[in-house]
């Protein structure tokens, strides 16, 4: 078996699955130095940087350097035009010489003799990983258990519940999760607030904590954070109780203004907002505002739709809110996840 000095694997990783990282680990253990070259055309829905990073994460070994182009030059491998200007986008992102090329494709012969290097076939048979790009944007969900951590968390399902005090927002988030058998994603502000309430010392009551506005910005990114780990081993749909976006009305419930700075990116994908109607109140030692259910649902409901964000109210007895929130989650699932389909190929 050959030793290289430099090889070098590319690709679309659009997105990047369990066959593409044998291929990279495959001509890693066999060079000084590999350059995985990620190509993206402008078409595709997956930016080019999210690809690179990911690729990053999956293979940090010091000898491994990722590097990513964008080639807009639908592929013939019937014209040597066409070569031509692929290569012109491949040597501009890797100018230095490559000793072997590492492919799983049928163009593999080809893209060696115009790099003057070795090609060497990596199961181009799909025998041990029989997957394939197409078959995980076709469906995702049906092809989970390929993919990596990093790209979980960006293609994951993010269903958020969040609601006023005592309107059933935790009941509901993990019925919703059991249904689906998805991660969980515990309120933080809870258990910052119920910190906070026990630093007070024995006997304490909550209508002595005093929050500070500084202290919000670090609740939401706390919260942030922990969904963002639970995306990462979870499944296609991640259940999160309240998020970063709630914690914005939370501020103005506790010190009556808006945080200038704590608008959150909508990086998720559906909120579930429980009604406060009907739903007696329990003071469970860290409540006080019972009063202010009305406002606070009103609130929820108005910045969700003024930040365009895709939300239902749920209204009713457990049942039927959960019934309700799972056609609402179904309803989300059926319409996929909507790549764009890469540039024609043709052979």
């Amino acid at each position: 078996m050959s030793w290289y000095g430099h090889g070098l694997v590319l690709g679309k990783f659009y997105p990047p699955h369990p066959g593409h990282h044998h291929l990279v680990r495959t001509a890693a253990a066999r060079c000084d130095r590999l350059t995985v070259l990620v190509c993206a055309s402008s078409v595709e829905s997956i930016p080019l940087a999210d690809r690179v990073d990911w690729m990053r994460e999956v293979h940090a070994e010091k000898h491994i350097h990722v590097v990513g182009t964008v080639d807009d030059i639908p592929m013939d491998l019937t014209d040597p035009d066409v070569w031509d200007a692929h290569m012109a986008v491949f040597r501009a992102a890797v100018p230095e010489a490559v000793d072997a090329v590492f492919t799983s494709e049928v163009y593999g012969p080809e893209l060696g003799r115009r790099f003057g290097a070795d090609a060497i076939d990596v199961d181009s048979a799909r025998t041990r990983y029989p997957v394939s790009a197409t078959a995980v944007r076709a469906d995702p969900a049906a092809e989970w258990r390929y993919l990596a951590a990093p790209v979980r968390a960006a293609l994951a399902r993010r269903v958020v519940v969040l609601g006023a005090e005592s309107t059933g927002t935790t009941t509901l988030a993990n019925a919703l999760a059991e249904h689906y058998g998805a991660r969980y994603v515990p309120e933080y502000g809870r258990e910052y607030s119920a910190r906070k309430l026990a630093a007070l010392g024995p006997g304490a009551h909550w209508s002595q904590v005093e929050f500070a506005s500084a202290e919000f910005p670090r609740i939401a990114a706390r919260q942030q954070a922990i969904e963002d780990l639970a995306a990462r081993d979870g499944g296609p749909v991640l259940v999160c109780d309240t998020d970063a976006f709630a914690t914005s009305i939370w501020h103005e419930r506790y010190l009556g203004y808006a945080h200038p700075g704590l608008a959150a990116d909508a990086r998720q994908h559906l909120w579930l907002l429980t009604d406060h109607v009907g739903v007696p109140f329990e003071d469970d030692g860290l409540r006080d505002g019972e009063h202010l259910r009305p406002w606070m649902t009103q609130r929820f409901r108005d910045e969700l739709a003024r930040t365009g964000r895709r939300f239902v109210v749920l209204s009713g007895p457990h049942r039927r809110r959960l019934a309700d929130a799972v056609a609402a989650v179904d309803d989300l699932l059926g319409e996929g996840w909507g790549f764009a389909d890469p540039l024609p190929e043709k052979r």
